[in-house]
């Protein structure tokens, strides 16, 4: 019996490599692997919907789902986490501390971004600064005439601009032009030189260290979406999804965690893995729906609450039956 033929679209880490070099299989599949930049691979997946399995922007995948109109299901694989307090960049010359952001212009690159969701969470659970207090100017990081790949209906009261046809927001900040600058990127060019252009936190690490000692919330940025017609059409392939992910992340970790020769190039890697365990524990970049709960619930909440879901999604909506439990031995 031939195994199912598959187009899975994904980043390039550690954490997806056993599956590229074939040491972890999905069950069942036959998958060509494609690795992709962020912007290419939800792009490709949310206009075309080009892929079988993909990397998805979890806030795309969501404003998507609210509708009704997503292609995809999600499997509670999380590819990529990060905290956003790096995601804040300010001009240093005006801009002291995170409540001086009221009133200012923001530079992102797309409004609806999960990286830029979650940056405007903390700003306001921390420090009180709302989405409508700011004027978002939308332009490309690198390239100018960058589009929002999703249409939204924002709130009354928030103002999203467009930046200049000819300007990138990296541009804009180094001139002065924009007060402040969220991206998952940091900017690029001359601002990225200019000494009045830094980071919002001058120790991000330690604010966010902080967060999480209060919060519990270590941000998702992307799921793994299969796509519907096949999940209904082969109900064991979202758990198979799910199964190999899994497998191929603690691969990657015990492979990281053999420092006889480090597998990475940076400094510090024992350190480093030492301490991520001890402030976010032994599993500290879970999969799976009960480990990460209060991260999710804490997104739905404010991706909601900024607009960018019509509605209030529950966790039951988000992912696929097959992917809420799983079988010990």
């Amino acid at each position: 019996m031939s195994k199912l033929q598959l187009s899975v679209a994904m980043g390039d880490y550690d954490r997806t490599r056993p599956l590229l070099n074939g040491s972890v299989q999905i069950d069942g599949a036959d998958p060509v692997y494609m690795t992709l930049s962020p912007e290419e691979m939800f792009f490709r997946a949310f206009r075309n919907e080009e892929f079988d399995v993909s990397e998805l922007s979890f806030s795309s995948y969501l404003v998507k789902t609210a509708k009704g109109e997503c292609p995809y299901v999600a499997v509670p694989v999380f590819l990529s986490r990060a905290f956003r307090h790096t995601s804040i960049y300010v001009r240093r010359d005006r801009i002291r501390r995170p409540e001086d952001l009221r009133g200012c212009r923001i530079g992102i690159p797309e409004y609806q971004l999960t990286a830029i969701v979650w940056a405007r969470a903390l700003l306001q659970d921390d420090y009180g600064v709302r989405p409508d207090e700011v004027t978002w100017v939308r332009g490309g990081i690198d390239e100018p005439g960058r589009p929002e790949k999703i249409a939204l209906q924002l709130p009354p009261g928030v103002v999203l601009e467009s930046a200049p046809a000819d300007r990138t927001i990296s541009d804009m900040l180094d001139a002065g032009e924009i007060d402040a600058f969220i991206a998952p990127r940091p900017p690029s060019g001359a601002a990225a030189r200019n000494p009045d252009v830094g980071w919002l936190f001058p120790d991000p690490t330690a604010v966010a260290k902080d967060y999480y000692a209060r919060t519990g919330v270590f941000p998702i940025m992307h799921v793994v979406g299969v796509r519907k017609t096949l999940a209904a059409q082969h109900p064991w392939l979202p758990g198979a999804v799910f199964k190999a992910f899994s497998q191929a992340k603690t691969q990657a970790l015990a492979h990281l965690a053999d420092t006889s020769a480090t597998k990475i190039t940076l400094p510090f890697v024992e350190e480093q893995l030492k301490a991520a365990r001890e402030t976010l524990g032994d599993d500290y970049w879970s999969y799976g729906i009960e480990a990460n709960r209060r991260t999710l619930e804490t997104f739905l909440r404010h991706h909601h609450g900024q607009g960018l879901s019509a509605r209030q999604l529950s966790i039951d909506e988000v992912f696929h039956p097959a992917t809420f439990e799983s079988y010990k031995i």
